[in-house]
């Protein structure tokens, strides 16, 4: 246990079992396989974007295999940041937790207002904004109550999610046709040719959308009963579900007929089954419905991820120490929910407002949210060839396969997609870069306070 544990202060309580892991890795990711993705197609084509698909797929898997490592053998609600400070110290730490910072509080709000726009299309006397920001009420409350609660909750989410899901492809799959899937599948043209590899290399960070945030399990390590064996588990069969589902809904809704009427949508699902079974179909009518559940299980999901992020940081005085309270009677951390609640609030209310390059702020921020992912990547799997090499004795309930070769297939695609996203988004970039300037002069000016506050990241938890 950690100093603060045996100080007799509230602790995270170790209570997930090994379906509830998966069920969170799942639920994080889920509503990627929903929405998002099918921007891809506009500048790679079906064929295109499946090689892209295919490729960032294969990083996912990899990198999960060897993040995997590190998540068994240093159990800690920061996760990136406690493998990184092992491995790098603390500015390593600071760096690696900054990025998945950025990564899972930007996320959020994005995800909000895709629950707020579906709800408003429902009943159009909702503004999207306030059902937003009544989303974030809903599921910080949700949060704070228990993990038990919480995680239960995301479960019953990624089996809807699921289900509806197979419920798609099984609709769809009687009018599947492989030459609507084929036709223009490069980029617009019928044959391969250089020319569709710039549109291939631009639809990465779609791509990437189908999985990320599967990561987020390795915040919820502190609270699983047994960590070292329930994590590989819920984090091997999560990326295997979420790739052949990838897999599928990409498949069966470019094949259901013109797939350049899906490419520039936020609702590819319904519209390609409505061009198999019409808009008065019962089952679309049971897809627009069901759909809400994807986004929710996401939504829900993240808001865990981020706020043991905060708790995780805050408990080293990376952040201001008092974000690191544990609720007396629900032992969650509160302020970190409510904390990074607000930040995302703002940023619903700032949509508008602020532009970018032309484009709203959610849709930035979602770009740097997919850097912050990204820089995380890649010192995750730097601190895993660096702890490998400087600590060989450390225990490791389970090692990376296939090693070096898996985290390496891993860090060569993750710099292949952090050079890529730079080349297309420069001034979004440096946005993030100022994030990371500015939260390091923070991490420098509070140099002294981490001695006083620090909680040991090396040292196992208890029952483990």
């Amino acid at each position: 246990m950690n100093a603060k544990q045996a100080a007799g202060q509230p602790a995270l309580q170790q209570t997930l079992s090994t379906f509830q892991l998966w069920g969170i890795a799942v639920g994080l990711v889920i509503s990627g396989e929903y929405f998002g993705w099918s921007y891809g197609w506009a500048s790679a084509g079906t064929l295109g974007f499946t090689i892209t698909a295919l490729f960032i797929a294969a990083m996912y898997t990899t990198f999960i295999f060897s993040f995997t490592e590190l998540t068994t053998s240093i159990p800690h609600a920061g996760g990136p940041f406690a493998y990184s400070k092992r491995a790098f110290g603390p500015t390593g730490g600071y760096l690696a937790g900054a990025a998945t910072l950025i990564e899972f509080v930007f996320a959020p709000p994005a995800i909000a207002l895709a629950i707020g726009a579906y709800l408003n299309v429902q009943f159009p006397e909702i503004n999207p904004k306030l059902a937003a920001v009544g989303a974030y009420a809903v599921f910080m409350t949700l949060n704070i109550v228990g993990v038990q609660v919480a995680a239960t909750f995301e479960l019953l989410m990624a089996l809807l999610a699921i289900f509806e899901l197979l419920v798609f492809m099984g609709v769809v799959a009687p009018g599947f046709s492989i030459t609507n899937f084929t036709k223009g599948g490069w980029s617009g043209q019928d044959v391969f040719t250089t020319a569709a590899i710039p549109g291939m290399f631009a639809a990465i960070p779609f791509a990437i959308w189908f999985f990320l945030a599967i990561e987020g399990v390795a915040m919820a390590a502190e609270e699983a009963k047994d960590p070292r064996r329930s994590i590989p588990i819920a984090y091997i069969t999560g990326i295997i579900t979420l790739v052949l589902l990838a897999i599928g809904v990409m498949a069966f809704a470019g094949g259901a007929g013109d797939w350049t009427k899906l490419a520039n949508i936020n609702d590819p699902l319904p519209q390609a089954m409505k061009m198999i079974v019409g808009e008065n179909s019962g089952w679309l009518h049971m897809l627009v419905w069901l759909g809400l559940f994807g986004l929710i299980a996401s939504f829900h999901g993240i808001i865990l991820g981020y706020s043991r992020q905060i708790y995780a940081l805050a408990r080293e005085a990376y952040l201001p120490p008092a974000l690191a309270k544990i609720h007396p009677r629900f032992k969650t951390p509160h302020r970190a929910i409510l904390a990074g609640g607000a930040v995302g609030i703002a940023a619903i209310f700032s949509d508008e407002l602020i532009k970018i390059g032309g484009q709203t702020l959610t849709a930035n921020i979602v770009t740097m949210s997919v850097f912050g992912a990204i820089t995380m990547y890649i010192l995750s799997m730097l601190s895993l060839f660096k702890l490998r090499r400087a600590e060989p004795d450390m225990v490791r309930p389970f090692r990376a396969p296939f090693y070096p070769v898996f985290p390496a297939i891993a860090l060569a695609g993750a710099v292949v997609c952090l050079v890529t996203m730079i080349y297309y988004n420069p001034l979004v970039f440096c946005l993030f870069a100022a994030f990371l300037a500015a939260g390091y002069v923070y991490f420098l000016a509070t140099k002294g306070s981490r001695a006083l506050h620090a909680a040991p990241t090396t040292t196992p938890i208890e029952g483990v």
